[in-house]
């Protein structure tokens, strides 16, 4: 069943349109039910009323289902204490207050910062949770970066060089240069509110997380 609404999502119109209407409540209890039937840790579920929050008017069967429209949009599932999960969901409705389907989908290029700040219990003290995202990230790179620079060797083992290998090195190093040049401006420059290492640590986290994406 799942899938079956997943692809009939897929091949939907893309007449969306800016929405701030009962369905986003809708669509979020209905969330909060599959979690805790699902027995999540979850605290809380948020969506983000921004200008991806969208709803298409479908008014068509699926089966023997009726749906009226399909909300779409940016999300987080909030736990107590760490990092939310930053994602996107699809709401299928069989009206603007009743809801028929939820899915996580997931989300690329997340906010780090949002992540560490959710929770109340870390909003004053993100920094912990910022450290231990960078760890995961960094360990994410190191492994995409292995592979990557075993492919290089034995390139240049059938080549009877090291060409590629120093290739890959010199990329490696300029883009690690590129990342701390980048996240001192922007330590220098916080947005409002923002503590400069803080935004250095998010910054240092969302590019690393980028990269690791980039070379895989």
């Amino acid at each position: 069943m799942r899938l079956f609404f997943l692809a009939m999502v897929a091949f939907a119109g893309n007449a969306l349109a800016q929405y701030a209407g009962p369905a986003v409540e809708t669509c979020r209890a209905y969330a909060r039910q599959e979690l805790s039937r699902d027995g999540g840790r979850a605290k809380d579920i948020v969506f983000e009323r921004d200008q991806d929050l969208a709803i298409e008017r479908y008014t068509r069967k699926v089966g023997n289902q009726f749906v009226s429209s399909i909300l779409r949009g940016n999300g987080a599932v909030v736990y107590d204490g760490a990092p939310s999960a930053e994602l996107s969901f699809v709401c299928l409705l069989a009206d603007d207050k009743r809801a028929l389907f939820f899915d996580w989908l997931p989300r690329q290029n997340v906010s780090a910062l949002a992540q560490c700040t959710r929770d109340a219990a870390l909003r004053d003290k993100p920094r912990p949770c910022l450290e231990t995202l960078l760890q995961v990230a960094e360990f994410d790179l190191l492994q995409a970066n292995a592979v990557l620079f075993q492919q290089a060797r034995e390139q240049d083992q059938r080549a009877g060089g090291e060409k590629a290998a120093e290739a890959f090195r010199k990329a490696t190093d300029e883009w690690r240069q590129y990342r701390d040049t980048e996240c001192a401006r922007r330590r220098d420059h916080p947005a409002t509110g923002v503590q400069p290492e803080t935004q250095h640590l998010s910054c240092l986290v969302e590019l690393t997380r980028r990269r690791a994406l980039d070379l895989r």
